[in-house]
């Protein structure tokens, strides 16, 4: 993140975002956008625990973005949080006031349809008044923290498995787009 936006001007959107560590480095590379993943995190939890239902303040997934939110702005970081990959409205709602959320279709209608009033549950003056103290990670701080959240380890890693096999596809559907056109098929 650093190396493109501070040497190259590359605004950045660091995504498969699942540990509190991730996100301070993030912070501290200046990078200009994260992505935490709300709804896979819940799914990891009830994957790996007797506990299947959450209401929306006990929801792993938003107790992650609140964390990160709140850190940011109590540490003045300008690192904007768009909470993303959202299961439920209860998630949505309860991280409400977060810098940006990026929200599916199927949970837009669903919202549109929910005429409760919502209570902005993230401020920066509520981040100001937060327990959290400040980090500041070095190489070897930042595995030891991000290798601590077993959940994180493993939702990582899953991901970059799945974005490298999807390179792998799309690598193979443009080859043979280009055989095709060579070809004049």
């Amino acid at each position: 993140g650093w190396e493109l936006e501070e040497k190259h001007g590359i605004h950045c959107n660091m995504t498969l975002l699942f540990s509190f560590a991730q996100a301070v480095a993030c912070a501290e590379a200046r990078v200009t956008l994260i992505s935490p993943f709300v709804g896979r995190i819940l799914d990891w939890y009830k994957e790996n625990s007797d506990r299947k239902n959450y209401e929306p303040h006990e929801d792993p997934g938003v107790q992650s973005v609140t964390k990160i939110y709140n850190y940011y702005k109590k540490f003045n970081y300008s690192t904007v949080v768009m909470g993303a990959s959202f299961r439920n409205t209860g998630e949505v709602k309860a991280l409400a006031g977060c810098d940006l959320l990026t929200i599916s279709p199927g949970l837009l209608g669903e919202l549109s349809q929910d005429h409760s009033a919502v209570t902005c549950s993230l401020t920066p003056q509520g981040a100001k008044e937060c327990d959290l103290e400040q980090i500041h990670l070095d190489e070897k701080s930042f595995r030891w923290l991000h290798n601590e959240d077993r959940m994180a380890v493993e939702k990582l890693s899953d991901g970059i498995r799945k974005f490298a096999a999807d390179a792998i596809k799309l690598e193979a559907m443009i080859k043979e787009k280009m055989f095709n056109v060579k070809n004049g098929q």
